[in-house]
């Protein structure tokens, strides 16, 4: 089946680079691949229908969105009960810091008394637990009976639970002016009023710019997925060009290199060869095939003027043509019969003799 079965080739390059770069990062495939497996890029296709862009199953997502869902109802209880925890804990330290400014009042320092001892009598009636589960003995003998007793008067307490909401909403309010100002230090110099109201905003304020960062750490994402692409690409095509520029002078200098290491051994066999004839003879048999070379040379010129000698003398005959030819005919018959004659002629005489 063909990559136009299911799609356009426009198409057929751009939906499936999509879901690699989406809904399947390990795939990080090119157009290439693609048009080489078309089936591969129906199966992606369909893998696509059934995953979201986390690479999930739909079901999968499904259930991992709904335990998200708990995860965050659980921490925003947890949350809660922790800054509370952590802005009563300020609210002591602060007190302690202040112990040393005679302008407390003795009301302050009944709350602060009061909270700090009710806490530390709730945590530690925590930390020994109910007495039907303890298989160990209690730590120093103590009893939650005998926390209990250590409790303020009830009196005390009703007032410090009806003033705490006052001073936690206080503390409450610090931090957040503290939290808006480090986010616009411009907002410094506004009014409490001014401030409740940016404060009062401050929340949708983060949550847009906690979308805005996440959006352009996706597109960061796409963007350096695409520039990989792209500088993969680029430095295929760079190596190539670099590679197809030096060839031919890599081949010359090859060529080169071959040729001066054929001379070098030609010249090493020449070498060889002098050394062969200077180990074989001597100067004096040198010297003779010289002379030798030399006359031998001197009987080859002499015979080479002679021939063109020759051929001129030759050359102006030639001129005569066909009378020439019957010239040189009856000559050779002629010399042939004296030759006969004087052949007969000696064997006469030798008869006569």
């Amino acid at each position: 089946m063909a990559s136009g079965d299911f799609c356009s080739p426009g198409e057929g390059m751009e939906i499936p680079q999509q879901v690699c770069s989406k809904q399947l990062p390990p795939c990080n495939l090119s157009e290439e691949d693609l048009l080489q497996n078309p089936h591969f890029s129906k199966l992606l296709l369909g893998l696509s229908q059934h995953m979201d862009e986390s690479g999930l199953s739909l079901t999968l997502a499904k259930e991992q969105a709904q335990a998200w869902k708990e995860v965050r109802l659980h921490k925003t209880t947890w949350l809660r009960s922790e800054i509370l925890q952590r802005v009563i804990q300020e609210l002591l330290v602060d007190y302690y810091v202040k112990t040393q400014d005679t302008n407390l009042t003795s009301e302050d320092k009944k709350f602060h008394e009061t909270l700090e001892q009710r806490l530390l009598v709730t945590e530690l009636t925590r930390l020994l637990g109910p007495s039907q589960e303890r298989e160990m003995p209690p730590l120093l003998g103590l009893e939650k009976a005998d926390l209990l007793e250590l409790m303020p008067r009830s009196e005390d307490f009703v007032w410090m639970r009806a003033r705490l909401p006052l001073d936690l909403e206080e503390q409450l309010k610090k931090k957040c002016f503290t939290l808006l100002c480090y986010h616009d230090p411009n907002s410094d110099s506004d009014s409490e009023t001014l401030k409740a109201a940016k404060v009062w905003k401050l929340a949708e304020v983060l949550v847009g710019e906690k979308q805005q960062c996440q959006g352009a750490k996706s597109q960061q994402k796409e963007q350096t997925v695409l520039l990989e692409k792209k500088s993969a690409t680029y430095s295929q095509r760079l190596l190539q060009e670099h590679r197809l520029k030096t060839q031919s002078e890599l081949d010359r200098i090859n060529a080169q290199y071959l040729e001066i290491k054929c001379s070098a051994m030609i010249l090493k066999l020449r070498m060889e060869e002098l050394k062969i004839l200077s180990d074989t003879y001597t100067a004096e048999k040198v010297e003779v095939h010289r002379l030798i070379r030399d006359c031998l040379e001197g009987a080859i010129r002499l015979q080479e003027q002679d021939m063109e000698k020759s051929r001129q003398v030759l050359s102006t005959y030639e001129v005569l043509g066909e009378e020439f030819d019957r010239l040189v005919k009856e000559y050779t018959e002629l010399k042939q019969a004296a030759e006969n004659k004087r052949w007969a002629l000696r064997e006469f005489n030798k008869a006569c003799r």
